[in-house]
């Protein structure tokens, strides 16, 4: 398993957070996710052998925000 950091802008609320939970919870290989509004992090848990970091990315930015 391996684990990753994110810099996401534009989150700012608790919707920010249940999005961008969201959209990682439905890629496969996906273990855990923690989002930190304060930092405008989030920390991801993973199979690198199902999911990608730029996967990752893409769900995110669907969402609406920017990775940094």
């Amino acid at each position: 398993m391996e684990q990753t950091t994110l810099q996401v802008q534009g989150m700012t609320c608790g919707h920010c957070k249940a999005s961008v939970e969201g959209a990682l919870k439905e890629l496969k290989g996906i273990t855990t996710t923690e989002v930190h509004l304060d930092k405008g992090t989030v920390d991801v848990s993973y199979e690198e052998n199902q999911v990608s970091v730029d996967d990752m990315k893409e769900a995110i930015e669907e969402q609406g925000y920017d990775i940094q």
